[in-house]
């Protein structure tokens, strides 16, 4: 995780009286210790440099997971994590990390060390303040250390990649998903033609699932458990249920490791396909499922062949990742996008930013998910804590609400 603080030198010039920003870079990448690991109550205790990928190892050797997951997992930092509230593959099962996250040990702009770094899953003692640091961006303190309750490992992991033939489809079977496959649904995630396309066309190795035909929209269903023969019967069962009602056009279930991660780098390697794809305007929603699709559909109208309306995303949660991606990057285009994406996200009750948060680009936009009260609360807080405005300026919160 990377902070950025910034000291003011106030220089007259004339009738000018400016100040000169200096930043200072606060890495925290070599604070990457394991504290401890309770291998009864499963909590990890850690330094906030600690790479993700290196906690998930770790919890895999203990006989534990993680309970987030992300495809930047080798180089994201829990801190960092933390601090963006970050949400990834396994939202559903394992909610969010203010559900996830136990305690924080967090040093403030003025230098004081909060020591929050509790491991009591029940403590109802005043004010739970970590919460105000989850997902704040690193504008309100550093986060340098996180205790996290991990669940067990759990033995059996079944993996299914499926063709639907429209969305209202992808959304029954989802209904059906949860009804059917209970406590031992653990994702679902959706793509559709075009973002299929692009990773066909883009990414080397992968393959086509279904390889004598596209189809329309995929979902991609990931269950674990703990009873092998058990679970594996409850997903046939739904899979010939969904069939049999007509959700699903085909489908395979991956019969090893190997297979199941073939599916899974299709899902992952969307963000990749779109790079290599050219341009790319990338937009983090929330929005209620049963509308998510139509903001693509009504992106598909506003925009001329020339850009490409890629969509995929975390459907068991309502994260929609709209893409548009062009051979270029172009204003036309941008000014087609904006604010349109953001009005219409507000006018349906959603959020601009469901998990990778607001920094620089967002922060004055935030109102389009938050009333005026809300905001100004938190910049009540935010000059509470950093009155001096040093921790990550200019993200989260209008810089216009400072002056």
């Amino acid at each position: 995780m990377v902070t950025k603080l910034y000291k003011g030198h106030r220089v007259i010039i004339g009738s000018l009286n400016l100040i000169f920003l200096r930043p200072v870079i606060v890495s925290i990448s070599h604070m990457n210790k394991i504290i401890s690991f309770d291998k009864v109550s499963g909590i990890l205790v850690c330094e906030a440099g600690c790479i993700l990928e290196n906690l998930i190892a770790f919890l895999d050797n203990q006989g534990f997971v993680m309970p987030l997951d992300l495809g930047a997992k080798g180089s994201c930092q829990i801190g960092g994590n933390v601090s963006t509230n970050a949400g990834g593959l396994r939202l559903l099962r394992y909610g969010s990390l203010h559900g996830s996250v136990l305690g924080l040990e967090v040093v403030l702009a003025n230098g004081t060390v909060l020591d929050m770094l509790g491991t009591l899953r029940k403590d109802n003692t005043g004010y739970d303040l970590k919460h105000l640091f989850i997902g704040s961006e690193g504008s309100l303190g550093i986060v340098t250390k996180v205790s996290i309750l991990t669940p067990p490992k759990l033995s059996s992991v079944n993996v299914c990649f499926l063709a639907c033939k429209d969305y209202t489809s992808c959304l029954n079977l989802l209904s059906e998903a949860k009804r059917k496959l209970g406590e031992i649904l653990s994702a679902f995630e959706f793509l559709d033609h075009d973002a299929m396309d692009l990773v066909l066309k883009h990414l080397e190795g992968v393959r086509n699932p279904f390889p004598s035909s596209m189809h329309d929209f995929y979902v991609l269903i990931e269950t674990t458990g703990s009873n092998e023969s058990y679970d594996r019967e409850k997903l046939d069962a739904f899979l010939l249920h969904s069939m049999e009602n007509g959700l699903i056009s085909d489908g395979v279930v991956a019969q090893d490791i190997t297979q199941a991660s073939s599916c899974w780098h299709i899902r992952e390697g969307i963000p990749e396909a779109l790079m290599k794809a050219g341009g790319v305007y990338k937009y983090d929603l929330s929005i209620p499922v049963e509308k998510m699709y139509d903001l693509v559909k009504e992106m598909r109208i506003r925009l001329d062949a020339s850009a490409k309306v890629v969509a995929y995303g975390h459907l068991g949660d309502g994260n929609l990742h709209l893409n548009i991606s062009t051979p270029q990057y172009d204003d036309n285009i941008l000014s087609q996008i904006e604010p349109f994406v953001y009005e219409w996200t507000s006018k349906n009750k959603g959020s601009i930013s469901a998990e990778h948060g607001l920094g620089l680009m967002k922060a004055n936009k935030i109102h389009y998910t938050k009333s005026p009260e809300a905001v100004q609360l938190m910049v009540t807080i935010k000059k509470l804590l950093d009155p001096n405005g040093i921790l990550n300026p200019y993200k989260v919160l209008p810089p216009s609400l400072f002056t």
